[in-house]
């Protein structure tokens, strides 16, 4: 059996408010300083208080929700500009194991990491940057940088796109992670073979179930996060029918890198249509150009039709229906080129060129004169990215266009996915970074059904609403959600929300399926560099965000001599290379649950970060009994 918080031995710490010390965080030693209260740096405390690791928070301003989320962990606010010497130190600087700069400016985390860096050179430093150059430079001293949006994108594109498996390297080995809904009701084992479940998310509330035994049974419906070797997949594929085959596929061949997956949920896939030039042609005309347009081809018909019946030489021969096309259009064109003679013509004819002269020049006139309108027009909503679109098919919308819409509209035109881009403000500063790799901006409010039936959502692919406001998102997703209509359950509307018990009640009251937390996303990596994991990855099942990370066991430790069974409960091994196996040593993917560590071994783990940050932190805890 596995305990849900203990390793045999160790009990990992969780000391409750009440238990911290009552000295000044000025003489600890061994907590982690978080420089700003933002979601990124409340969900790294809160990670932090599960691993008993105590934190201590430096904000000026403090937001009130965010405090009283802060509260409830312990953790100590000391209020104060994080990038002053004096207040750093009063947040316990000196006796610190590490400081997280977790700030929503670029500059105020710079000028925070070098005076942490400049105090103390021994300090661990992990510093939010979201401006790669000024990133790149900080790294040159030692901060380990990491930016929100970059860490958190993968997993938008992932909820976005309809890719079925994902690649997870273990140790230099491939392993392949893929989501599928169950077909019928039966056990693991006897559904998936030999691949290994990571989750089943219940097809009828929507509750995770992680690292779940082979033997669970499941219903049909229910969706399954799976992973294993690529012959794993190969030999199970015949039983997946929820799996969709892609070209890669079926021809044996899988991608190298594939940034996301998605099942049998995921939106059919793009068609091409042949006709979107003349559909784009079609949507530049206004009611009044179409009219125009119609009138004068109609009048250039009748026109041929007339002189045709009508129009004699002086040797009895017709006119051709060539010469009737040309006399038309260079009447209308008023050229008049003296082909024709039509003094010795019947007398209705006489009078239809005149009528032909003076309603054919009109009409002309009036159609040049809506088109030049019309194309001034688009441009200048080009422009101001207002423009109406029309040439995009299978897109992805994608509304708020800050530091994680650039990521995310980099990652999918990275993979030449069609995006465009809908942001209030016409002057984003992003909306030329944008427009460079290849997106198309539209200025508008998201929430309003104009806006969004100008981003062509009958036609998009997906939607990743973005903004940094959870209202605006949840208002946007409603707006969504009526607009979509049956294509609901087809179309990913993918909703960025930092408050969790909102998340929460989107998934369960209103059924959003895609909602996704970048504090959630990033967190674990701010936490494991901080505290010396190595992380590799995040991803979602169903709502749950799982953590990918390796971790080395230290001798002595909470894990040396600990057998794998006694690991947390939603926690599970992917892979484990013994000490002693060097550089190239063998690793053995998903081993059996009675095997034990011992120092120096190197674990491959996946599973909630809470879970495998109290793993590590009692790894560093010597362990109070031996190992039966």
């Amino acid at each position: 059996m596995r305990g849900r918080g203990t390793v045999t031995g160790v009990e990992i710490p969780a000391p409750s408010p009440s238990t911290e010390p009552s000295t000044e965080p000025s003489s600890w030693t061994g907590h982690v300083v978080v420089a700003g209260l933002h979601a990124e740096g409340l969900r790294a405390v809160q990670q932090l208080r599960a691993a008993g690791v105590r934190a201590v928070v430096v904000e000026p301003r403090p937001d009130p929700a965010l405090l009283r989320a802060l509260e409830a962990t312990g953790a100590v606010l000391v209020r104060g500009e994080p990038s002053r010497p004096e207040v750093l130190a009063e947040a316990g600087l000196a006796g610190a194991s590490a400081l997280l700069c977790v700030e929503d400016d670029d500059l105020a985390t710079l000028a925070t990491a070098l005076h942490a860096r400049a105090a103390r050179a021994d300090l661990r430093v992990v510093a939010q940057l979201g401006n790669a150059p000024v990133g790149r430079a900080l790294a040159g001293t030692g901060v380990a940088v990491l930016d929100v949006a970059a860490l958190s994108a993968p997993a938008v594109v992932q909820a976005c796109l309809a890719t079925p498996v994902r690649s997870l390297e273990v140790g230099g080995r491939e392993l392949r992670v893929l989501e599928v809904e169950a077909h019928r009701e039966g056990a693991l084992r006897e559904l998936f073979g030999d691949l290994a479940p990571l989750a089943v998310v219940d097809g009828r509330d929507g509750t995770t179930a992680l690292s779940p035994g082979r033997d669970r049974v499941v219903a049909e419906g229910d969706l399954v996060v799976l992973v294993g070797t690529e012959d794993d997949v190969r030999a199970a594929r015949a039983s997946l029918p929820g799996l969709r085959q892609t070209p890669e596929h079926r021809s044996g061949q899988m991608p190298d890198q594939v940034p996301a997956f998605v099942g049998a949920r995921a939106p059919r896939a793009a068609r091409h249509r042949p006709s979107s030039l003349l559909r784009t042609l079609a949507g530049a005309l206004d009611a009044r150009l179409r009219l125009a347009l119609t009138a004068l081809g109609g009048l250039g018909v009748l026109s041929v039709v007339v002189l045709l019946s009508g129009y004699r030489e002086a040797d009895g021969t017709r006119m051709s229906l060539l010469d009737a096309v040309y006399f038309t259009v260079e009447t209308v064109a008023t050229v008049g080129f003296g082909d024709f003679y039509f003094r010795d013509q019947a007398w209705w004819l006489r009078l239809w060129a005149v009528a032909l002269m003076l309603v054919g020049a009109t009409l002309a006139t009036v159609f040049f004169a809506l088109l030049t309108n019309a194309l001034v027009t688009r441009r200048l909503e080009e422009g101001l990215g207002r423009r109406r679109v029309t040439a995009l098919d299978a897109h992805v919308i994608v509304v708020g266009l800050g530091s994680v819409g650039i990521a995310v509209v980099r990652h999918l035109r990275g993979q030449d996915v069609p995006v465009l881009v809908v942001d209030p403000d016409p002057a984003n500063r992003y909306a030329a970074a944008a427009r460079e790799v290849g997106a198309q901006v539209l200025t508008g409010d998201a929430t309003q059904p104009e806006v969004l039936s100008a981003a062509g959502l009958e036609r998009a692919r997906a939607v990743a609403v973005l903004t940094s406001d959870d209202l605006v998102n949840v208002e946007a997703g409603l707006a969504l959600k009526d607009l979509l209509g049956e294509r609901w359950w087809t179309v990913p509307v993918v909703l960025r929300v930092a408050d969790p018990g909102l998340a929460t009640a989107l998934g369960g009251a209103l059924g959003f399926r895609h909602v996704r937390s970048t504090a959630a996303l990033s967190a674990p990596w701010f936490v494991g560099a901080a505290l010396g994991l190595e992380v590799l990855g995040t991803f979602y099942a169903g709502a749950a965000p799982l953590l990918v990370a390796r971790l080395s066991v230290s001798a002595g430790g909470g894990l040396d001599g600990a057998a794998l069974a006694d690991l947390p409960q939603g926690t599970r091994v992917l892979g484990l290379l013994r000490a002693g196996g060097g550089a190239g040593g063998a690793v053995e993917l998903s081993p059996r649950s009675s095997a034990r560590l011992a120092a120096g071994d190197r674990v491959h783990l996946v599973g909630p970060s809470d879970e495998l940050v109290a793993l590590l932190r009692s790894d560093g805890v010597r362990r109070t009994a031996p190992a039966p």
